[in-house]
């Protein structure tokens, strides 16, 4: 079920009319509806994937139960291994089998042996890769003693299962959001009116940003030796719009949905390309993501604390396996690495975290000018990079990057655009665009674009951007678009 769809239209309505008005007397019974909610959304693409949730949630529901229970190390060690053995065990069979096993019919094949190997015709679960990380949050931090075991199966399987975040995160953590299940919750109009602003907001990026860059982005990547290396790089920059309208607007309608029934979900993006340097990018891009690759691979690999050579070592290894995270293709791999690349000049000269707490021109309407030009370097290196990301191999995406970088890069991209046939959208889009970074910029101190202080914004101008939105929403909502995210 598609936040951006019909279903989910009637389907959010309705599960809380019946969470607050029928349900509201008990939180266990809440709890109950909300796991049978989570399950209906879920199985709402193939009810086939409902029983690989469900043992997951169950292996770590009584993993945790005895990791109470047991004081021995080496017991203890086996209970998370096992767990994680569950879930990265689901993980690379669905997601990675494949891509494994063509690898090594490929190594042999260099060697002078041909193989052919045999692939296997399953259809990856969506989601698969967030809820998998978040049950083994709960079995590391149980064994870890940050978290006592849940003992009630249903606000278990909830949390796993909780709808708004199932499918693209935010990952949350068991010790963030698990507890909130067993508080009662109240409604509240204020949080509830927010919760609905960031949807919209959301929603905006989704469909008036993401889908109709999409048009270009998918046209320019499938014929990219038709265009010129200007056109080129104006796809680049349309998918690096694409993926953070896509992504981050997933991220928007997730949290707002929470918090109409009562939840809080951490942030997920913090307006990352505003960023002045890469490593401020990823402390502001995919969050969830990046702090539990920081907690759970990179501090136990020994992080920053040891010396330089392996700090480097897991500064390319946290980066890579992020890379893997995102799908079964060397793209990624290359991706993951070449952010390693960008990151590693921060860590040599020390100055990875520089940019740790403040916003860019926090307190000042205009950036400095070299704020400009820190926030336009990052700006270029992520969306060239977001070329391996996107391109289907390897070979493709320098094919991609060597067209841009050819004499052609000063040609004006009029004329392949006017080949596509699509009249003025362009023009609209643009537009669209700048008023989107316009109020990206003015909002990058608050949590969404349409959060805004009552006391200072006056209520004619907060209605009519509201309205606004939502026209723009109808007047551009173009061919309806899978969000990027699900297929990881």
């Amino acid at each position: 079920m598609l936040f951006n769809s019909i279903e989910f239209l009637i389907f959010l309505p309705l599960v809380f009319i019946l969470y607050w008005f029928v349900f509201n007397k008990d939180i266990k019974v809440q709890n109950l509806w909300l796991l049978v909610a989570s399950y209906i959304f879920y199985g709402w693409w193939d009810y086939r994937f409902l029983s690989l949730i469900a043992f997951s949630s169950l292996v770590d529901f009584l993993i945790g139960l005895q990791l109470n229970r047991r004081d021995k190390p080496l017991q203890r060690k086996a209970l998370l291994f096992a767990s994680i053995a569950v879930n990265i065990g689901f993980l690379g069979f669905f997601k990675y089998y494949n891509f494994f096993a063509e690898s090594f019919a490929d190594a042999f094949t260099l060697l002078g042996r041909p193989m052919d190997p045999d692939r296997l015709s399953i259809v990856l679960p969506v989601g698969i890769s967030f809820y998998t990380f978040q049950t083994m949050s709960y079995t590391i931090d149980v064994y870890r003693k940050k978290l006592a075991p849940s003992t009630d199966p249903v606000s278990f399987f909830a949390y796993v299962s909780f709808f708004p975040q199932l499918v693209a995160g935010p990952i949350e953590r068991a010790t963030h959001l698990l507890p909130q299940f067993f508080k009662m919750r109240e409604f509240e109009l204020g949080k509830a009116n927010d919760g609905m602003r960031q949807i919209l907001w959301g929603l905006f990026k989704k469909i008036v940003i993401a889908d109709n860059c999409a048009i270009y982005v998918n046209d320019i990547f499938s014929n990219y030796g038709d265009y010129s290396g200007s056109t080129l790089f104006l796809g680049a920059v349309l998918f690096a719009l694409q993926i953070y309208g896509d992504f981050s607007g997933y991220s928007d309608i997730a949290i707002g949905s929470a918090r109409l029934f009562g939840f809080e979900l951490r942030k997920n993006f913090a307006f990352p390309y505003f960023s002045r340097d890469i490593a401020e990018f990823w402390r502001r891009w995919h969050i969830s993501l990046s702090t539990w690759f920081r907690d759970y691979v990179y501090i136990p690999l020994g992080g920053s604390q040891e010396n330089k050579i392996k700090t480097i070592r897991n500064i390319f290894i946290i980066f890579i396996v992020s890379g893997f995270w995102h799908g079964a293709n060397w793209t990624f791999i290359f991706w993951g690495a070449l952010h390693a690349a960008f990151y590693l000049p921060l860590l040599l000269t020390r100055n990875n975290r520089k940019y740790t707490s403040d916003t860019v021109a926090s307190g000042r309407l205009l950036p400095s000018a070299k704020e400009v030009f820190q926030m336009g370097t990052t700006f270029m290196l992520t969306s060239l990079a977001w070329i391996f990301f996107r391109a289907d191999s390897i070979s493709m995406a320098l094919d991609y990057l060597s067209i841009i970088f050819s004499a052609s890069l000063l040609e004006l991209p009029v004329k392949d655009f006017w080949t596509m046939n699509t009249g003025n959208h362009l023009i609209y889009l643009f537009f669209l665009i700048i008023g989107f970074v316009l109020v990206e910029w003015l909002q990058r101190e608050k949590n969404h674009g349409l959060e805004f202080d009552v006391s200072r914004v006056p209520k004619v101008v907060r209605w009519s951007a509201y309205y606004a939105v939502i026209i723009f929403c109808f007047l551009m909502n173009g061919v309806q678009q899978e969000f990027i995210y699900f297929q990881f």
